[in-house]
């Protein structure tokens, strides 16, 4: 699944490439996605003028010149690319084509269909079913040593599965918890309220440095994640401890291990992590 650095990348992409344009048309291929679509999306959407294009966790916000927000969601396996429409062929998957009055489609391509895409007014949003119950944002200002202990102090599990809880911390999936949690030195298997403040600090820091990393690499491309423009991320040739089970630390050549918590994997250094 996309995770906040790949979403992140998407939505700059599509911020160079959509901004300030006018949706002319939609075209609906199928009912829904993991929801259906609502009912008078093209309605909604046509005419429009999209005035800026952000990211909440990992859901990428079209804002539009009448005080809506078109809201997409990747899912497992979804894209949103820009192309132009002269010639286009829709693929098998292409479920959404928004076409723009320069001539390019955005296109919301989804095998899997777990995927979201629907329109919310900008008023309504933070109180939203999607959005209300979200945690910090690790990229923002309030995401210190002191906020982030005080989250962990509440969650009686390991930390890992404590930093990809949405509901406390947003956009650190299963690949960004293993590597920040070994760039912070801390195990995965700790309980997150054993957590110390200067721990915290060394986790909320190496969390913001490791998504920076990676949004600079374009994000990770595990199997089926593109950017807006098609291209695959290059993070994954700089993971230190995520999929290396076996191989040696890049620090200590220990054996990196492999656990499973919580349905997930988890890779870690049990030398250099403690």
């Amino acid at each position: 699944m996309p995770e906040l650095p790949e979403v992140e990348t998407v939505a700059r992409g599509l911020s160079e490439r959509i901004v300030g344009k006018t949706i002319r048309g939609v075209n609906l291929r199928r009912a829904d996605l993991r929801e259906p679509f609502p009912e008078n999306l093209q309605e909604l959407l046509s005419g429009r003028k999209i005035i800026s294009v952000g990211r909440r966790a990992k859901y990428i916000l079209i804002r539009l010149d009448n005080s809506s927000i078109l809201v997409l969601h990747l899912g497992m396996s979804g894209s949103i690319t820009v192309r132009r429409a002269k010639n286009y062929r829709p693929r098998k998957h292409d479920h959404v084509l928004i076409t723009l009055e320069d001539g390019n489609l955005m296109i919301l391509n989804d095998p899997r269909r777990f995927g979201l895409l629907t329109v919310v007014k900008n008023s309504a949003l933070e109180n939203h079913k999607l959005f209300r119950f979200l945690g910090l944002e690790p990229l923002s200002n309030k995401f210190t040593e002191k906020a982030l202990i005080a989250l962990l102090k509440n969650k009686n599990t390991n930390v890992k599965t404590a930093i990809m809880d949405q509901n406390l911390v947003v956009g650190v999936g299963n690949i960004y918890a293993a590597e920040s949690l070994y760039l912070a030195g801390i195990s995965p298997i700790r309980n997150s309220r054993k957590i110390t403040l200067q721990e915290a600090g060394k986790l909320a820091k190496s969390i913001k440095n490791v998504l920076c990393a990676a949004i600079e690499a374009g994000g990770s491309t595990i199997s089926d994640y593109r950017s807006a423009i098609g291209k695959s991320g290059k993070f994954q040739v700089k993971f230190q401890v995520y999929g290396r089970a076996g191989k040696k630390c890049v620090r200590c050549s220990n054996k990196i291990k492999s656990i499973r918590q919580n349905g997930r994997s988890t890779f870690y250094c049990a030398v250099c992590q403690t």
